[in-house]
């Protein structure tokens, strides 16, 4: 498939593809780490005023 490209588009189109992989990433740790942080367990405070509810 790369084949029908040059030695330079391919390195071009390599180094997107890796970009675009790395930014798909550093999203998914950022929204991970986001609902580790905002979980219900994490802060007695708010658990113990909606039980008490």
């Amino acid at each position: 498939m790369l084949d029908t490209f040059s030695e330079e588009t391919q390195l071009i189109l390599v180094v997107i593809a890796i970009a675009i992989l790395f930014a798909v990433v550093s999203w998914n740790t950022k929204r991970n780490k986001n609902k580790l942080y905002h979980r219900d367990k994490r802060n007695f405070r708010k658990n113990y005023e909606k039980k008490r509810k």
